[in-house]
């Protein structure tokens, strides 16, 4: 059985295809990173209908497994679900232009006091497509050399209480399952890293593959 998803309802040809034209489209607010746009799209059945977006810059995760295969884990407080969550270090892409690879290897250097000899790409995902565009890119980090306590990052805010830790990835994955560990990028981070491990990593993209999913937009 072919790894591709198929879908049955193909009947509509792509030269047939609805086109979801915008009819109008404007900035309903502005904040310090997402904004949210409001688009009236015009429907097949000829209707136009009103769909908000959370305009986001997109964000990069990194799974960094050492040599004992123990995944690094950050505790972070988020407001928006009123407690912390377990983590993988991680960050929106908020400096334009800069490669999603070297803004994991930041986050990864401030989060988790890590640099990488290795990192290659692991998986691309939609957070939550039918409300905003933020997409993220996860990486997987190998090699990891600690960076001097004098050298690290100084974490401010949520990040200055920030908890870490290291777990033997088939635990993490356990926890996954006992619903655990819940932000959506960690689990997929870890579910692809468990999936990839099993052909000892062979079949990764190249580092810096295409990634057209990747938001260009400000609000």
């Amino acid at each position: 059985m072919s790894d591709t998803v198929h879908s049955s309802h193909t009947a509509q040809s792509s030269a047939t295809a609805h086109r979801y034209e915008v009819a109008d489209s404007s900035v309903v607010y502005s904040g310090r990173v997402i904004s949210l746009r409001r688009d009236m799209v015009r429907m097949p059945d000829g209707d136009t209908s009103q769909r908000d977006v959370v305009v986001h810059p997109g964000a990069v995760g990194v799974v960094a497994l050492d040599e004992q295969e123990r995944v690094v884990m950050v505790r972070q407080y988020r407001h928006p679900v009123g407690g912390p969550l377990w983590e993988l270090p991680a960050g929106i892409l908020d400096v334009p232009g800069e490669p999603a690879s070297v803004a994991a290897a930041r986050e990864l250097a401030e989060e988790a006091g890590l640099r990488a000899g290795r990192l290659d790409l692991l998986i691309d995902v939609y957070a939550s497509p039918g409300m905003t565009d933020e997409a993220f890119r996860v990486f997987l980090a190998r090699d990891l050399v600690e960076i001097p306590a004098a050298e690290r990052h100084v974490g401010v805010h949520e990040e200055a209480e920030m908890g870490i830790t290291r777990i033997d990835l088939a635990a993490a994955v356990d926890q996954v399952m006992r619903g655990e560990i819940t932000n959506g990028l960690a689990v997929m981070g870890l579910l692809a890293t468990y999936r990839a491990r099993t052909d000892n990593f062979r079949n990764l993209r190249p580092l810096n593959s295409h990634w057209s999913a990747r938001p260009t937009a400000s609000g």
